[in-house]
């Protein structure tokens, strides 16, 4: 799969299908993507403008970061698919005889750790990405700040689905251990940053919802 030379439409297509791939991965890497698209977007209004000027390197150093993480998960869409479409093909492996069976725990348990590991990844980004929300909202231009609210609220749904990828692979993980690591990373990672999304929508809402004016 190459989703580079996809439409929107050719992808949700795609995804609404049986086919294996693209699936909750992919779709959450291109849900954070668009949550930094945002997030650009409220860079760029921001730029040039007078009242703006103090902060003009912070939103830049901000915009190249932005950039960067929006490419990056672009290209976990495609890595999600190569590391899930293996684990796809080892559930259709015959099972009949005990050589057959212990072939496929193998290959399964290689595959389902496999297939964690883009998850994980995403999650890591979106949590770099909300930060940079945190950073557009704060600085960015005030017109430009339910855009920023938008971005956090697509980091986060990208952060907790790709969070339920690694939960239905460990569960059926045979190593309890290492099940229980990537489950403590994931953890670690919603506990951390569903938290500041949430505080900073919590902000935007009453920063949307005061009365006064604002300078442009």
């Amino acid at each position: 799969m190459d989703s580079t030379t996809k439409t929107i439409a050719d992808f949700i297509e795609l995804l609404a299908s049986k086919a294996p791939v693209p699936g909750g991965g992919g779709a959450s890497a291109l849900v954070g993507a668009i949550g930094m698209a945002l997030g650009n977007m409220v860079g760029a209004l921001t730029l040039g403008k007078k009242k703006y000027a103090g902060v003009e390197a912070d939103i830049l150093n901000a915009q190249e970061r932005t950039a960067k993480l929006r490419k990056e998960l672009l290209l976990l869409i495609d890595k999600d698919a190569e590391s899930f479409e293996p684990l796809s093909k080892v559930y259709a492996l015959p099972s009949g005889s005990d050589e057959e069976k212990a072939r496929k725990v193998q290959l399964m348990e290689k595959c389902l750790c496999d297939a964690c590991l883009v998850p994980l990844e995403i999650m890591k980004k979106c949590g770099e990405g909300i930060k940079l929300c945190e950073e557009f909202a704060a600085k960015g231009s005030k017109y430009a700040l339910s855009d920023a609210g938008a971005a956090v609220i697509f980091c986060k749904a990208a952060l907790t689905s790709a969070s339920l990828n690694i939960y239905i692979n460990t569960k059926a993980m045979q190593d309890g251990l290492y099940a229980k690591k990537l489950n403590n990373e994931s953890d670690a990672l919603l506990a951390e940053y569903e938290d500041r999304a949430n505080k900073l929508l919590k902000r935007v809402k009453e920063q949307l919802s005061e009365k006064k004016e604002w300078d442009s």
